[in-house]
């Protein structure tokens, strides 16, 4: 089973998903053990079609660190909080949970887009 980890102790992903933002980006990173690279890519495969099929699902990214690392990195965008929400927090979603391997520890946080002049866009 998936042991979640909050990415920041101060504001969980508990509490974030009583906020509003539109649109909103997920970070997930996940750690495994090497042994356990493929049923992590396995369950993640499988998480990630069923997510692409929930409202308000717009895209997914997942990245390998490099140089033998066994950390993975999960970018999702969603149109809003209460989507994400409705998906993460759903139960076929939960007990998919199980089918990760027992070393896999995830640490997912919400974040919203900010604008900065001359670099980037709200």
């Amino acid at each position: 089973m998936l042991s979640l980890l909050p990415l920041d102790p101060v504001v969980p992903i508990e509490q974030q998903l009583h906020n509003a933002a539109t649109p909103v980006v997920l970070v997930n990173l996940f750690t495994v053990a090497e042994p356990d690279i493929p049923a992590l890519m396995t369950a993640w495969e499988k998480d990630a079609n069923w997510m692409k099929r929930q409202p308000g699902f717009i895209s997914t990214q997942l990245h390998r660190a490099i140089g033998g690392s066994c950390m993975f990195m999960n970018y999702a965008v969603w149109e809003t909080v209460d989507h994400f929400r409705a998906a993460f927090t759903h139960p076929e979603f939960v007990r998919a949970l199980d089918a990760y391997p027992s070393s896999a520890i995830a640490t997912p946080h919400l974040f919203s887009k900010i604008a900065v002049p001359n670099l980037c866009t709200a």
